[in-house]
């Protein structure tokens, strides 16, 4: 039926037998173990015909069932935009006047700065003006006039740190908290501490920008060692906008297939026992059904208002596609979609390039991606705000890593690009439980590297958790030997952002 879902909800961890003939499987919470009959005791018990059955998919349902947050949580839900090829915090969110007056001076240091190319020209002033915006006075640049109105509502962090300077790596820490790929994304860490609120679409969905998928593709938002339905489902444009979901052909033999493939699940169930596999793997199946008649419905932006599709920006070719992506992201959430990933940018490389990677020219190329998303992004805080649900809602605006304050050129030119910054650079949140308009951490006063209160991944996983209600020293899953979670060994809530 769906090829996408065949797999989902697969447990990878390994059941422990007990002393009583029970056997337990390690929750999300903790130590806490969950018994459950053993296959022995089902399949005795469910020889008592289909309602026992019926029964036992109940069961399985509850076994599967997501946990309680550890304690009350300010937000439902989030939906998270990725800014891909690291955007210049020097000339968006992080005003530097000093950089500025020392326009076209040597970056006074002995240290050889860990950055992509290696080239360490001058050092280069912001290519756009900052004005302090909204009742806060937050400084925010030309770059992103429609975001800016909206700066009362944001929370930057201007000290965020990451461990490489390379795209692929970076995009790894940013996602799983580590450097390379095999471990859960923190929409599957949600999706899994949390499940979704709709028993009609995933927990996790994500969309990448229409030219192209991230470097990584989708070991990005990969589940990892996670069961398989907390993976990200990638929904596209077009009127089939999950792939899969509906088959090639449709044959007028497909109901009775499908009646017989549930009986021979029935039968396989009343045999042997509903193991953990078969259970997930129906589990699946349903959710697939259910998606073939929700997916199209929540997927139709055209439904909304003109007004709705206007503000968005739906209607000019520079903005539709990534105001279409909000707009649908807005309308996943209302459904109950725990996690929404937007990617701004595609892969890396390329001419002309697809992501705010700048080497070659800052303002030419920020101009083109910013041109994309401000208005849709600010739109989605709009919306969000006037239906209710920002304050329940949180919103992450990210980026791998930032770009130097000097330009990528030779020793003794000002060049019109910037290298990669993994030093410092800024992110900013929005919505439930932060304290809005406001700035936590600083850069030094050019900009190149955190010089106060510094955040690294680690820590801002740990406070995406905590404002769902998650600990995330507590959030675990035993893997090969090892309880493993998003923040590895590392993370503190940053409280100086909380409301």
């Amino acid at each position: 039926m769906c090829r996408l879902l065949s797999v989902a909800a697969t447990r990878t961890n390994s059941p422990r037998r007990t002393g009583n003939g029970t056997r337990s499987v390690p929750t999300t919470m903790g130590d806490r173990m969950t018994p459950l009959p053993s296959r022995r005791q089902f399949a005795s018990w469910s020889v008592g015909g289909l309602a026992a059955t019926a029964v036992l998919d109940l069961l399985a349902r509850d076994a599967a069932a997501a946990p309680k947050p550890h304690f009350a949580a300010k937000a439902k839900r989030v939906v998270h935009v990725s800014l891909i090829g690291g955007l210049s915090h020097l000339d968006s969110f992080d005003h530097k006047p000093k950089l500025a007056k020392l326009h076209g001076k040597k970056l006074e240091t002995t240290e050889k700065p860990d950055i992509f190319f290696g080239q360490v020209g001058l050092l280069r002033q912001p290519d756009w003006k900052f004005k302090p915006r909204g009742k806060s006075g937050l400084m925010v640049s030309d770059l992103f006039p429609h975001v800016a109105e909206l700066a009362d509502e944001l929370t930057v962090i201007r000290s965020m740190t990451a461990d490489s300077a390379n795209h692929t790596p970076a995009l790894y820490l940013g996602n799983n908290g580590f450097a390379f790929s095999g471990f859960p994304s923190v929409g599957s860490w949600a999706s899994f501490g949390l499940g979704s609120e709709s028993e009609e679409l995933p927990a996790y969905v994500v969309l990448p920008d229409p030219r192209g998928l991230p470097n990584g593709g989708a070991s990005i938002w990969s589940n990892g060692f996670l069961p398989a339905e907390h993976q990200g489902v990638v929904f596209g444009s077009g009127a089939s906008p999950v792939r899969d979901l509906f088959p090639a052909t449709k044959r007028a033999d497909d109901a009775e297939g499908r009646e017989l493939l549930k009986k021979l699940n029935d039968a396989h169930a009343e045999t042997s026992g509903a193991g953990d596999l078969l259970a997930a793997r129906t589990r699946s199946y349903e959710l697939a059904a259910r998606m073939q008649l929700s997916v199209p419905a929540v997927a139709d932006v055209s439904k909304e208002t003109k007004n709705t599709q206007a503000l968005y920006g739906l209607d000019d070719p520079k903005t539709a596609a990534f105001g279409r992506n909000c707009l649908l992201a807005r309308r996943l959430l209302e459904k109950g979609v725990r996690f929404v990933q937007l990617f701004s940018g595609g892969p890396i490389a390329g001419s002309p390039r697809a992501s705010w990677d700048a080497h070659e020219s800052v303002k030419e190329n920020h101009t083109l991606e910013a041109e994309k998303i401000d208005k849709p992004v600010a739109a989605l805080l709009r919306d969000l705000k006037q239906r209710g649900m920002l304050k329940d809602t949180l919103v992450l605006f990210t980026t791998e890593f930032g770009r130097t304050p000097f330009a990528q050129s030779g020793p003794d030119q000002v060049g019109t690009g910037r290298d990669h910054n993994k030093y410092a650079f800024s992110v900013w949140l929005a919505g439930a439980g932060l304290k809005a308009g406001s700035v936590y951490g600083a850069s030094d006063d050019i900009g190149w590297k955190a010089a106060e209160n510094p955040v690294a991944w680690h820590d801002f996983h740990a406070t995406v958790l905590h404002l769902l209600g998650l600990n995330h020293e507590k959030l675990t899953f035993y893997h090969n030997g090892i309880h493993r979670r998003l923040t590895n060994v590392h993370g503190e809530v940053v409280k100086g952002i909380l409301g």
